[in-house]
């Protein structure tokens, strides 16, 4: 599978933030014919590559799951109540699509016409006051939808031009996508030490599966992957100057390790590959805030993918991107990480 078919078929699952199992499903797929793959209680998947009985080991981190909905209620008459599950930004959701986690019904977000509103309704819709029509009576739609479910936006991944994609879910489906394009690269590379994949869960609510999983693996060496804020229509500052194709984005914070970020950032320099930085004065907000900090502490590095809109259904990222930093990770790993450095 090549890497647009790749990401349009996980951007294309369901896997709200606790509920990861179609996700998990299609990635531990993706990944068998390159490694061993296994899952915990957790909702993480662990793709384990080659020399697994290494002394050392390097982590490869991507959260799997994506933003959504829980249904808190169905009132009498078949509207379905909705919260956030994750950071939904609440000025999209007027009109949007929703749809159950297996895909079988959609929906529409109620939303109140200009015709019938005095003006005091121009703004965002609170999500308390957020609510999904399905067409449905009451009765016939608990047949399909229960208190308690996932709903996910609906939105069909789509190519713009320059070899851009737009979806739902390309945080973090696109840096999921990247180290299964990893994992490929190294097919067949004997390495020093043992290489795991963590696909983990619950990122966008708590952090859960790079808390459970980091402290499972023990690695001596981690690289979080995910997606940061590229350049757009009124953003300035150091986000102004992050372009869509011009190379993955390496995190340099306090948290982070200098000599895995140093190390990254020589091997694009040594090929005059492009890349970004991205300084962060405290927490990244990423799982290598976890990571880090698990046991006694990890060496953590961090590579973001450059992404326009985020948390809405039409995401856009860079193929480009996608590919660049898939590579840095591979080249990073056969080169020795930075054990010795």
């Amino acid at each position: 599978m090549d890497l647009k078919e790749m990401i349009f078929a996980l951007c294309g699952t369901c896997g709200v933030s606790g509920s990861e199992e179609p996700a998990l499903e299609l990635a531990a797929r993706l990944l068998e014919p390159f490694a061993e793959v296994t899952t915990d209680a957790n909702g993480n998947l662990y793709a384990e590559l080659e020399n697994k009985s290494a002394k050392k080991t390097i982590l490869l981190d991507a959260h799997i799951d994506r933003i959504g909905f829980i249904v808190t209620d169905i009132n009498k008459d078949g509207f379905v109540k909705l919260d956030k599950c994750g950071g939904i930004d609440i000025r999209v959701l007027n009109d949007a699509r929703v749809t159950t986690q297996d895909g079988n019904i959609t929906g529409t977000i109620c939303c109140l016409p200009p015709h019938l509103s005095d003006g005091s309704e121009d703004k965002a819709t609170p999500i308390s006051k957020v609510w999904a029509d399905f067409g449905m009576t009451a009765d016939e739609i608990k047949k399909y939808i229960k208190i308690g479910d996932a709903l996910s936006f609906v939105s069909k991944p789509r190519m713009l031009l320059n070899n851009r994609v737009t979806a739902p879910s390309l945080d973090n489906r696109c840096s999921v996508a990247a180290l299964i394009k990893t994992a490929e690269l190294l097919k067949d590379v004997q390495t020093e030490y043992r290489v795991v994949i963590l696909l983990s869960s619950q990122e966008e609510t708590f952090g859960t599966g790079a808390v459970t999983g980091a402290f499972k693996l023990n690695a001596d060496e981690a690289i979080a992957v995910d997606v940061s804020f590229a350049s757009q229509p009124d953003i300035s500052g150091q986000y102004g100057k992050i372009e869509l194709g011009g190379g993955p984005m390496i995190g340099i914070s306090p948290i982070l390790n200098k000599k895995m970020t140093n190390k990254l950032i020589s091997l694009c320099e040594a090929d005059g590959r492009k890349y970004q930085l991205e300084p962060i004065s405290g927490r990244t907000g990423t799982n290598a805030d976890h990571i880090a900090i698990s046991r006694g502490g990890v060496k953590t590095a961090m590579v973001s993918i450059p992404q326009r809109y985020m948390h809405t259904a039409v995401e856009v990222i860079s193929l480009d991107d996608v590919e660049a930093c898939a590579k840095l990770l591979a080249d990073y790993i056969i080169s020795g990480g930075a054990f010795d450095d």
